[in-house]
């Protein structure tokens, strides 16, 4: 199985993939694994429009301590991505942006902001939940999606059983 979802997703090696409950727990997973893989970073960039698995996390997390940076979005509920990268610090852990809004239909431009993100700093874990994305889009991991650090996603979405999430960890 790993086999497949890493060939569907062009990952480089099937180990990189790892199968969770739902994409919820994968999102989790992806969040709390980054801040405990690097403490000295408490800085959390996310926007106001992702799932609740983020969003609701996010905001425990900022009353728990953390500094979280909430993206909002304009009219269309394309990003602010000028007031993305102003909100970049030294201290950046996570950047945690869903690939496509399932109540919008928006696309973010995730290859663009990952790319971006890496060159300002390589060290910050961009993370993306591309729950609505998969299966309707084609995601390279090895070209398109190359800056990518973290990949939720939902069994469900395309065409798998409910109660199956996963996530893309690049080694």
């Amino acid at each position: 199985a790993r086999r497949i979802v890493a060939e569907f997703l062009r990952a480089s090696d099937p180990s990189e993939i790892a199968f969770t409950s739902c994409a919820t727990e994968s999102n989790n997973w992806a969040i709390f694994g980054a801040l405990r893989a690097n403490k000295s970073r408490r800085h959390i960039i996310t926007s106001t429009v992702e799932h609740p698995s983020v969003l609701e996390t996010s905001k425990t997390l900022n009353n728990d301590g953390y500094d979280v940076t909430f993206i909002e979005v304009n009219k269309n509920g394309g990003l602010d991505i000028d007031y993305l990268f102003d909100s970049i610090r030294g201290d950046t852990n996570i950047i945690s942006l869903m690939a496509a809004n399932n109540e919008t239909g928006v696309i973010f431009p995730i290859r663009e902001l990952s790319e971006s993100v890496k060159q300002r700093d390589p060290n910050i874990i961009f993370h993306t939940d591309a729950t609505q994305y998969i299966g309707k889009l084609p995601i390279n991991l090895q070209d398109d999606f190359q800056f990518i650090d973290l990949l939720s996603f939902s069994g469900h979405k395309i065409h798998g059983p409910k109660g199956i999430g996963g996530i893309f960890i690049r080694e």
